[in-house]
């Protein structure tokens, strides 16, 4: 029997079904109906273990009809935390991000970047131990929010190649926001040269292939991290 592990994000949700640590499909969902979905996921097959990271919260409702479609539920909160030696201040997401960071580069320090809707960026040591973080605000976060607060600047899009300097309103707007976030990256690489740069979240491959350094992309990291949670639950969480 398969386990199910979802990530709710601020703007969509990815699933997939793992076998151990191994994963299956991938599902995106972006809407308001994401618990429909969830349930929809559910209909064919039962999971044993279902882990859900989210950054919204569940009626008790909806808990308690997700504990009776699968063997164990687990909603990651300060007591996974806890258990990973990790601080009650992250966001599940990047909580996951960092403990599968851990199991793939194990004895070695991380940098990772999580580029979304936000942009988190955390540090690993070698011996695993967590160093902290910042959150900063996305990319695509960056062109609406110059678009909505103020009166004459358009939307732009991530851009396919930018200009060292703009010459015009739009080739201003993504040489400033890009040429922004990659004077960020090298920065906080530079703090830490010595360590793993990892990148994930829905802009990781853009920003990874402008970068002149090796960096490893896993596109879908917290999803591992949610994997490793549901391998190791019985431990965990022997009474869910």
């Amino acid at each position: 029997m398969a386990n199910l592990i979802i990530d709710i994000g601020n703007t969509a949700l990815k699933a997939s079904w793992a076998d151990g640590i191994t994963l299956g499909k991938t599902f995106r969902y972006q809407g308001e109906r994401m618990i429909e979905f969830i349930f929809s996921l559910l209909e064919k097959e039962k999971p044993e273990v279902m882990v859900i990271s989210s950054a919204r919260n569940f009626s008790n409702q909806n808990i308690t009809r997700l504990k009776q479609m699968c063997d164990s539920l687990v909603i990651v909160d300060n007591e996974i935390l806890e258990h990973y030696s990790l601080p009650d201040c992250l966001t599940p997401d990047r909580a996951a991000s960092i403990i599968a960071a851990k199991y793939l580069f194990k004895g070695r320090g991380c940098t990772i970047f999580d580029f979304g809707t936000t942009m988190s960026i955390d540090f690993i040591s070698k011996e695993g131990e967590y160093e902290g973080g910042n959150i900063s605000v996305g990319c695509r976060t960056r062109f609406k929010a110059l678009n909505r607060y103020t009166k004459n600047l358009p939307l732009v899009e991530n851009p396919f190649e930018i200009e060292i300097s703009g010459k015009n309103i739009q080739s201003s707007i993504a040489s400033g926001v890009i040429t922004g976030i990659m004077f960020e990256i090298e920065g906080y690489l530079g703090r830490y040269p010595e360590n793993v740069a990892v990148f994930t979240g829905g802009d990781a491959i853009y920003f990874a292939k402008r970068m002149k350094n090796s960096i490893f992309v896993v596109c879908n990291l917290v999803l591992m991290g949610l994997a490793l949670i549901a391998f190791g639950q019985k431990e965990l969480c022997p009474e869910v």
